[in-house]
């Protein structure tokens, strides 16, 4: 679930493990109206951003906690605490308190005690924001890998596009409390339904052209000499207003002729200038493929949501 702070991500999540109560509608388990069903008997568990881990207990105790509440017995508490840190990468720290562990060992604890019960769903909310970038990469290359082995539905909670991106098998792009699109990643990149989805997730262009609205992505836009052509290139003239260097790519904005402006990346292969700043102002022309070009639709109007509620 991605969207900006305060479009309804969380309390989605609060819904579906039984925090809040839906207005109208139900929350379904595997077909099962679970709606009216307090959170202690859902089979969900969930994982918070700040750990929520007891730092009096011991790492295998915070593991096995819920097994005890539960009353599983001693011997079958064990065998699962150890199948659950062996899942998390981290059989050898069961006698360690949270408070030795870095940031990422405690979120796989925090891992490791919501599985451990073996639910049917796993809610984790924005489980890796108070991680650093580059422990956060990590993270999610395991969450990932972790997913896999244990074959739990996760249902992910993040504000963070590259992150959704990367782990998702399908996204639902949330913006004002409706949701906008529900696709696969490369779909959802590729076939934004709305200058919204297009715009979050990403960066892309919007353009207005003979009463057509559409997108393009800006590594689908080619950079031209004026007056240069390019077979199945749909061209615009422009001037270029704006280089920014940035690694792997120089990022140019070129203010269009017809109106508007475009985004687009040129890959900085070697032996390429070390200094485009000379290019500022100049003349140009860009192309697109007109398949690349997606045509989307900008907010629905009252009346529009009113029909498709």
């Amino acid at each position: 679930m991605l969207g900006p702070s305060g479009s309804g991500k969380t309390t989605t999540l609060r819904m579906i493990a039984g925090f809040e109560d839906p207005t109208k509608g139900t929350i379904e388990l595997a077909g099962r109206d679970v709606s009216g069903i307090p959170p202690y008997d859902r089979a969900v568990n969930t994982v918070f951003q700040d750990y929520a881990l007891f730092p009096h207990m011991t790492v295998g105790e915070n593991v096995e906690y819920g097994l005890r509440v539960g009353g599983v017995s001693k011997a079958d508490r064990g065998k699962r605490r150890e199948e659950a840190l062996e899942m998390v990468r981290l059989p050898e720290y069961a006698t360690r308190r949270p408070g030795e562990l870095s940031g990422g060992q405690r979120q796989r604890v925090a891992l490791a005690r919501a599985i451990v019960n073996r639910p049917q769903v796993l809610l984790l909310d924005e489980p890796l924001g108070a991680l650093d970038l580059k422990l956060r990469e990590q993270m999610q290359v395991e969450l990932k890998a972790i997913q896999g082995d244990v074959g739990i539905t996760f249902v992910y909670v993040t504000h963070d596009q590259d992150e959704a991106l990367t782990m998702s098998d399908r996204i639902a792009v949330f913006n004002e409390g409706r949701i906008e699109q529900v696709s696969p990643p490369f779909e959802l990149y590729e076939q934004p339904t709305t200058e919204f989805v297009a715009g979050f997730v990403g960066v892309s262009n919007v353009l207005e052209r003979d009463g057509e609205r559409f997108t393009i992505r800006p590594e689908k836009i080619q950079l031209l000499d004026k007056g240069s052509s390019v077979d199945g290139l749909r061209t615009e003239r422009g001037r270029i207003s704006d280089i920014a260097y940035a690694g792997m790519v120089t990022r140019y904005t070129v203010a269009l002729d017809a109106g508007g402006e475009l985004q687009l990346v040129r890959q900085n292969a070697e032996g390429a200038s070390q200094d485009s700043t000379g290019e500022q102002g100049k003349e140009v022309e860009v192309g697109w493929r007109p398949e690349h070009a997606v045509a989307v639709r900008g907010k629905a109007t009252k009346e529009e949501e009113s029909i498709e509620d």
